[in-house]
């Protein structure tokens, strides 16, 4: 039932080892657009998460903390990344093969009872199951950071990147309700173009954003943009104005709705 989680993980893990092979140190140097972190950085912070997981020590940072480090998990985060930073890229590379190879030697066997299991993560109690669907969203994007990190961005169109959008557009009935605080039987239609496009119709009832069926009726707000700039503006890697203003993004119904909408889709810390 849930094989698709490790076959998620390992074809993404198995592409940033594929596209980190043979590379040079001025390539593990390269920024990311993840704040402060170097390629090199990304990789020890994914080989951290499952250190952690495991139950592993965080490594003790000296020193006053990178501005970057907000809260708890930043600071777990900023542990095992500080940790790697004198070492080779290749080093580190070897490393994450390793750890994340050992992960999905733990994850193949697992039954229904283990991964239904409900125990505690950094952002609450989840199941096994759904702290690794967590996970491989985490570790897709920061592929996709890899990669821009590299001047090459690519275009996958497999598991990662169809958890990623499924999982992001799960939360916009929060996000259009709650966060963006539409008014009461405001009518979201957000069309997400591409080779995974979908459309989304949401309906705030009581307060909750809800999914509305297929209609004659206008929506207060429909927006239409390309999935690549849908999951970067959720997980933070464009701003509220680039992802409006993008050529691909096409805004029609209440704009001032359109600006609390895209304020507010971050979704990832």
């Amino acid at each position: 039932m849930y094989q698709w989680i490790p076959d998620a993980l390992r074809e993404t893990w198995s592409t940033i080892a594929r596209t980190l092979r043979d590379r040079d140190e001025r390539a593990f140097d390269a920024l990311t657009p993840c704040p402060g972190w170097t390629v090199r950085d990304v990789l020890s912070h994914l080989i951290g998460v499952e250190l952690y997981a495991r139950g592993e020590p965080v490594p003790e940072v000296t020193g006053e903390a990178p501005a970057y480090v907000r809260n708890a998990t930043g600071q777990v985060n900023e542990g095992f990344v500080a940790a790697r930073r004198h070492l080779r890229g290749a080093d580190v590379l070897h490393e994450f093969i390793a750890v994340t190879s050992s992960s999905l030697q733990r994850l193949e066997p697992l039954t229904l009872g283990e991964w239904e299991y409900v125990d505690w993560s950094p952002e609450g109690e989840r199941s096994v199951a759904s702290a690794y669907e967590r996970r491989i969203v985490d570790s897709w994007i920061h592929l996709q950071d890899i990669r821009d990190a590299l001047l090459e961005p690519a275009d996958d169109h497999g598991l990662g990147e169809e958890v990623t959008l499924n999982r992001f557009e799960a939360t916009m009935g929060y996000v259009w309700a709650k966060r963006a605080a539409a008014p009461e039987g405001s009518l979201l239609q957000f069309n997400i173009m591409g080779r995974t496009a979908r459309t989304v119709r949401l309906r705030v009832v009581d307060s909750r954003g809800v999914p509305a069926e297929a209609s004659a009726d206008t929506p207060t707000l429909e927006l239409t943009t390309a999935a690549p700039l849908f999951w970067r503006r959720c997980a933070g890697r464009i701003n509220a104005e680039a992802f409006l203003r993008a050529s691909a993004t096409d805004v029609r119904g209440d704009t001032r709705l359109a600006q609390r909408l895209s304020d507010a889709m971050v979704m990832l810390p």
